[in-house]
């Protein structure tokens, strides 16, 4: 009796361990891996966010002497020091002279040229849970050449900060494009992992191709786990307020309002020089590197700081919609309010008729949830982590 009680103490102290226990990315876990990519000659598609410890990944890995024959280059560059939309260009790493690949600009997918001499790729990279977030497609892309040519993936997963739940329009894929290929929603729920397993699944790659995947899951992770990047995704992206608020606010560039660009506190800032309360300020300036020729340049603009978002209100539980209604509300010229790079962010031309209409937060909302439970019934085929 004695023994069956210890035994039950031991097993919840090892769970409420676990529970406690910071997530490890699959980068972190080399013993699960090196093994598979010894003697290979190995692709990388990485960015600065692919660690181990404070060690980028190509570096330990080549240190580590292993065969690294090309790296690929996602937006914002390999070493994620070019803003949005910005060329990336073909190259060789300053660092360790290996050749770079740009998978960003005229050339978003690898060329079969660019596999010829690869035995394996390994994909690295960091998301934020966020369909307009360009590395998923990059994931896509990746998967749909590596299919085509033969050459399997490895893909070391991370934490998703916005996996704690699901929200906005499913994209309608009339509205198809880089910052939305599959018909999921705006905060889609899935680790990296998980949506590579649902686009191989739901065989979305052209001519329904597959790819072949193994994956390093991230360990002691749930969808709860409250896990922001210690590094910044990207330039405009700097700190866990910005990736808290970046579902709800990229919305924005579809419109002339601007979200703090040009300013070190991108996407925490909402403003135009129109904007009747002038409670307070910002002056958009250009920054090489993070915003060159932002939105309003030299221009004071007034609107709202929401630089004690995540402080005030922890990680977010869903969309927020009030502050595009009220600018929208506010604006005076509302047939300029929307440009046509709106409705590929949302995925749909639904939610701009809907805002033009006069439709209350609630109501749009409502108007999702048909999509939203069919997709969430679809999601629980491939988590590979506990909700």
């Amino acid at each position: 009796m004695f023994r069956k009680k210890l035994q039950f103490i031991l097993a919840l102290l090892l769970f409420a361990f676990e529970i406690q226990a910071q997530p490890i990315a699959g980068a972190e876990q080399t013993d699960l891996y090196f093994s598979k990519i010894a003697h290979k000659r190995v692709g990388i598609v990485a960015n600065q966010t692919s660690t181990i410890g404070k060690i980028h990944l190509v570096d330990s890995l080549k240190n580590a002497g292993f065969d690294i024959k090309m790296i690929f280059s996602p937006e914002h560059g390999f070493r994620g020091q070019a803003e949005a939309g910005e060329t990336i260009q073909n190259g060789r790493d300053s660092k360790t002279g290996i050749e770079v690949v740009s998978l960003y600009g005229s050339n978003k997918k690898p060329k079969a040229e660019d596999l010829t001499n690869l035995d394996l790729l390994i994909f690295d990279i960091q998301d934020v849970g966020v369909r307009f977030y360009t590395y998923i497609s990059t994931l896509a892309y990746v998967m749909e050449a590596c299919a085509e040519n033969g050459i399997p993936v490895l893909l070391l997963d991370r934490p998703n900060p916005h996996g704690n739940y699901v929200d906005g329009p499913v994209l309608e894929m009339k509205f198809q494009s880089f910052v939305g290929l599959f018909p999921i929603p705006v905060v889609h729920g899935l680790s990296l992992g998980e949506l590579a397993l649902m686009i191989n699944g739901e065989s979305w790659l052209k001519n329904k191709i597959q790819c072949k995947i193994d994956i390093i899951p991230v360990r002691n992770y749930t969808h709860q786990s409250v896990n922001f990047p210690t590094i910044a995704p990207s330039p405009n992206l700097p700190n866990n307020n910005s990736i808290a608020l970046y579902p709800s606010l990229c919305f924005f560039e579809g419109t002339p309002i601007s979200i703090g660009r040009g300013t070190d506190f991108p996407f925490q800032l909402i403003g135009y020089p129109e904007y009747t309360n002038k409670s307070f300020q910002f002056i958009p300036k250009s920054i090489p590197g993070k915003s060159e020729h932002p939105l309003f340049e030299n221009t004071a603009c007034f609107g709202v700081d929401l630089r004690n978002y995540f402080s005030e209100n922890g990680r977010p539980q869903a969309l927020n919609l009030s502050y595009l209604l009220a600018f929208y509300a506010d604006y005076a010229d509302k047939e300029n309010f929307f440009n046509d790079y709106f409705k590929l962010l949302a995925g749909t031309d639904q939610l701009q008729n809907q805002i033009a209409a006069g439709w209350s937060e609630n109501e749009i909302r409502k108007s999702w949830q048909a999509d939203l439970c069919a997709y969430k019934k679809l999601r629980k085929k491939y988590l590979l982590y506990a909700e």
